[in-house]
């Protein structure tokens, strides 16, 4: 390989979920030009690429057991502010990025992210180090990372080919995407429903080396099992009743290319084991013939499930889940970065009143507030459609908070600002009993049996009023 890891007496990785986590991490990064290496609970470096060493380092720690605070630093002992410390020592801490040293970091670290294996807390880190005269984005080669992407001055809105935010999951997950892009290892996408899975699969796609060969979608939940097999793996001509002749499977189409298996927690048993032949073998085996094919695909995959709860539960293959998740991405959900979410709304109201041939509409302030607040289960494909309905049906230029209501998600934010009729109803007629009790006690000069026959209720009852409107 291309990379260099220090040296060969380093202690080997044991666990199995580590070691094919750390090979696919080895195939990806010596393609890329940025500072990447891997480090364990020492600080001992078990993987650099050929980027993350100068000549001169190459010389002096390439052929060792280097800290990463000697290759780096020139450092005797760790730096006592390295936030990598705090990845080792909790199982929540997804990334940290230092920025204690005066130049805004103290060793170059852009990012650290975890690397768990099987069970218990991380086992070593993966650390994204800045090249010292080059600021770029991470993981990306500069002439991809000026076509890919763009960066608003003023918004600091960040888009990478159809994707937009600006928030830190977002700006985290488009480096984490030119990282995965030009690699050859099984990617798994998780996520819940209308977080972008397929788009994200998308980007991957386009950003890789195979862009130029074909992408292909395939829907798992939607297909019965017998389909399934033959669309994906083919089928010889009388293999089953109505396999009038043969069929190339879309794997076989996809040859050189990407294919995209959306909802894949929701096959059987029976295809997760031909299905992992496939990722172990590199061949196909049509229905109907016991000749194999081989393909040359990378496999992205997607669930909106939790795959390694279904793994505990054993509803899906554990081997099958550590082939598809070599290199894991979990997509944030809407609610997790709101303040992406005025962004989408002008992208999709653009898009929205370009598509009907609508002029240009504005969400009025009141409006995007709500929006903004809302809990959105259904997540960006829910707040695209109904921008889409509203562009659609608003009479006027505007669209206001009212077009919103009809909404569930909305309509429950608002109810935070805007109290509901009963609330309304309720605190008026409070407010009205309190002040006609008042009444009748001056009326009576104080004395409440009297004040009781005035208003028409009992005397318990007039002392219950009293202590609920805390009256003397």
């Amino acid at each position: 390989m291309a990379g260099s890891q220090p040296d060969c007496s380093n202690p080997p990785v044991t666990d199995p979920i580590l070691a094919a986590r750390l090979e696919a991490l080895r195939l990806l990064a010596d393609q890329v030009s940025d500072r990447v290496m891997v480090l364990d609970r020492e600080f001992t470096i078990i993987y650099a690429n050929e980027s993350a060493w100068s000549s001169a380092e190459r010389e002096v720690h390439g052929t060792r057991q280097a800290r990463c605070y000697e290759a780096v630093l020139g450092g005797a002992v760790p730096c006592p502010h390295c936030p990598a410390i705090a990845v080792f020592e909790s199982s929540e801490v997804r990334s940290v990025s230092c920025s204690t040293g005066q130049d805004g970091s103290a060793c170059g670290m852009v990012q650290a992210f975890p690397l768990m294996p099987g069970r218990g807390k991380a086992a070593a880190v993966l650390v994204l180090l800045k090249e010292s005269g080059d600021r770029g984005h991470v993981g990306s080669p500069p002439d991809q990372a000026s076509s890919e992407s763009t960066e608003s001055s003023e918004s600091g809105a960040i888009r990478l080919r159809d994707m937009l935010g600006q928030s830190a999951p977002m700006q985290q997950l488009f480096e984490m995407i030119r990282l995965v892009a030009d690699s050859h290892a099984t990617v798994l996408l998780q996520g819940e429903s209308g977080t972008g899975k397929e788009l994200v699969a998308r980007t991957i796609h386009h950003l890789s080396h195979r862009r130029e060969k074909p992408f292909v979608v395939v829907d798992c939940g939607s297909l019965p099992e017998s389909l399934l097999e033959s669309e994906l793996f083919g089928h010889m001509k009388g293999a089953f009743t109505g396999a009038l002749c043969s069929k190339k499977g879309l794997f076989e189409a996809a040859d050189g290319g990407t294919i995209f298996l959306d909802e894949i927690a929701d096959t059987s048993a029976q295809f997760q084991a031909k299905l992992l032949r496939v990722l172990q073998e590199g061949e196909i085996k049509p229905v109907g013939t016991s000749r194999s094919t081989k393909v040359d695909v990378r496999v992205i995959s997607a669930s909106n499930k939790d795959l390694m709860a279904l793994v505990k539960a054993r509803a899906f293959r554990e081997d099958l889940y550590y082939r598809l998740a070599v290199l894991p991405l979990l997509l944030p959900p809407l609610r997790d970065r709101r303040e992406d979410i005025p962004l989408l709304v002008r992208h999709f109201l653009e898009a929205s009143c370009k598509r009907h041939g609508k002029v240009v509409r504005v969400v009025t302030p009141e409006a995007m507030q709500a929006l903004t607040e809302a809990p959105w289960p259904g997540n960006v494909r829910e707040l695209q459609h109904l921008i889409e309905r509203a562009v659609v049906t608003a009479p006027g230029p505007e669209l206001r908070l009212e077009l919103f209501l009809g909404r569930p998600s909305v309509a429950g934010t608002v109810t935070a600002s805007y109290p509901c009729l009963r609330t309304v109803v309720r605190t008026a007629v409070q407010s009205a009993e309190r002040t006609r009790i008042e009444e009748a006690l001056r009326q009576a000069a104080g004395k409440r049996a009297l004040a009781a026959r005035l208003l028409k209720i009992s005397r318990a009852g007039l002392y219950n009023k009293l202590r609920t409107y805390h009256l003397q």
